[in-house]
């Protein structure tokens, strides 16, 4: 191998071990709890990128053992049936997670949806009482593809303690709430976003390169400081000329490799850990009701 071109940190191969983990720890606590972790996914409308990512989610529950009790309602739904389903779940004794699939239709208005969400039943770690709880450093339910990140790290043994960490975006899904996990890990944590000046300098100077924006290839050669860690978090569909599509991230893969010591790819990087880490969660709130 040619060792000049990055490692790849594999997200797939990990979600995997992830997975047998959950499984194991799952039959342990069915015992006591006579019944299996369960899993609420409610998914708007006919968004065929979302229900893939549903079907996706629905195939890992059934690996490891959680229960699925997804929904899938018409794009019409009003916002009043969807708090009311939602209502429903938190009191149900066999839901352990609840995840609204975003995004959702245009007349629905998702922050007040997730404000309904019980905080502990908040699968996807998004409520605002588990974000404060991130930003006092609290135990509590984080944020799936930030957590996924983080794991993903570790698993590397990528030390970012002490560390000059730049994310570049500063979304709440993933930008805000990574920013603060890594400073919880003792990086030194820089935020860059569309309106920064001399986008370049700035990621030039990190030792570990967090690309969160949406945007194909933003993230080139040139912006990487040669050894860096470049995680992507960007998932991104393009069509060729020709009429094919594929997905990409937000980092320029065949010219980064070449200059970072370690890459994600995209897919089987990031994207695979975001299930995992939902999976995770689920199961986390699980065993707070039984151990």
């Amino acid at each position: 191998m040619d060792e000049s071109i990055a490692q790849l940190l594999d997200g797939k191969a990990l979600a995997e071990r992830i997975y047998g983990q959950l499984q194991e720890q799952i039959q342990q606590i069915q015992a006591n709890a006579g019944r299996p972790p369960g899993l609420a996914v409610l998914m708007v409308g006919d968004n065929p990128a979302s229900a893939a990512y549903v079907r996706n989610k629905e195939r890992a529950c059934a690996k490891v053992g959680i229960a699925s009790y997804g929904s899938h309602f018409p794009t019409e739904t009003t916002a009043s049936e969807l708090e009311q389903v939602i209502q429903n779940l938190n009191q149900d004794e066999r839901v352990d997670g609840i995840l609204v699939q975003l995004p959702l239709p245009s007349h629905l208005d998702a922050v007040s949806l997730l404000h309904q969400i019980d905080p502990d039943k908040d699968a996807d770690g998004l409520h605002p009482l588990n974000l404060g709880r991130l930003v006092r450093s609290e135990a509590g339910l984080r944020s799936c593809t930030p957590a996924g990140v983080m794991r993903l790290l570790q698993e590397y043994q990528i030390d970012v303690k002490g560390k000059q960490a730049v994310v570049v975006g500063r979304s709440i899904l993933v930008g805000k709430p990574l920013a603060l996990m890594l400073l919880d890990a003792d990086a030194t944590v820089t935020i860059a976003h569309s309106r920064s000046h001399d986008l370049p300098a700035i990621t030039r100077n990190a030792d570990i390169l967090l690309a969160a924006v949406g945007r194909p290839a933003l993230i080139t050669a040139e912006m990487v400081k040669p050894g860096a860690v470049v995680i992507d978090v960007g998932i991104n569909r393009v069509t060729d000329d020709a009429g094919n599509s594929r997905l990409v991230g937000d980092v320029h893969f065949d010219s980064v490799e070449k200059v970072a010591k370690f890459i994600t790819p995209v897919p089987g990087g990031v994207g695979a850990m975001t299930v995992a880490m939902l999976l995770q969660n689920t199961v986390w709130s699980y065993s707070q009701r039984y151990l």
